[in-house]
């Protein structure tokens, strides 16, 4: 078992943490999209929340992993 796989001892758990996940993601999202907006945003900054969010976009596919059975072809 994976640290993943032993992170989450039901689905629901796992399925309420991807839903917070991508709505954390989504927040990040709109915050880069304003900070880019205004013209004068911190390079610096919207970088670190651009690497924030691949962070979490690689988390939330790792989970989805989970989720998905194992097809074999």
């Amino acid at each position: 078992m994976s640290d993943l796989e032993s992170e989450f001892s039901t689905p629901a758990e796992l399925k309420k943490t991807l839903h917070r996940l991508r709505i954390e993601h989504q927040d990040l999202s709109d915050a880069i999209s304003a900070l880019e907006t205004l013209g004068r945003a911190d390079q610096l900054q919207i970088r670190r929340l651009k690497r924030q969010k691949l962070y979490l976009k690689e988390r939330i596919t790792q989970l989805e992993d989970q989720l998905t059975p194992d097809i074999i072809a």
